[in-house]
């Protein structure tokens, strides 16, 4: 299984391999550019490139039913904390925090110092964070989608 998100609306890996032809449809129809191939020429979604706004575009353009509308609400991504934070390390940064419109991430009070914490609940995990952080300290994490209230 690919540890990189396919596009909002993907049905489930095996499925979505099957199904996609790997036209570029949903690659082209993203207004925001973060759709992107990747091996064998199946589309991801490249959260470096910028914010996912759920719009649809992609599923829309799909025809071979490997993107559903029905499952654009079960994103079952949201940004993850890795290695190499700046705020984590004492140095003051809070650029994710700053790109993130859904204020699902925090700073522990004081100073800005700290790693941020990401509330998984209010995380869309539309990627804004991703993109904005200086040292790639974030991704999206696949998680359960019994573990977030929160739908984009």
């Amino acid at each position: 299984m690919d540890s990189r998100p396919r596009p909002p609306g993907a049905v489930d890996e095996a499925l979505f391999v099957d199904r996609c032809i790997r036209c570029d449809g949903c690659v082209e129809a993203c207004p925001e550019r973060v759709l992107v191939r990747a091996d064998g020429g199946f589309p991801i979604l490249d959260p470096s490139l910028g914010e996912c706004t759920f719009c649809g575009d992609c599923v829309a353009a799909c025809a071979d039913q490997a993107l559903l509308p029905s499952l654009l609400a079960e994103w079952p991504w949201r940004a993850a904390l890795g290695a190499g934070c700046l705020s984590g390390q004492g140095v003051v940064c809070q650029a994710c925090r700053d790109a993130c419109g859904e204020r699902a991430i925090r700073f522990p009070p004081g100073a800005g110092l700290g790693a941020p914490m990401i509330d998984a609940s209010a995380c869309s995990g539309c990627g804004a964070c991703i993109g904005a952080c200086p040292t790639s300290a974030l991704r999206l994490q696949r998680i359960a989608i019994s573990q977030s209230a929160a739908s984009p």
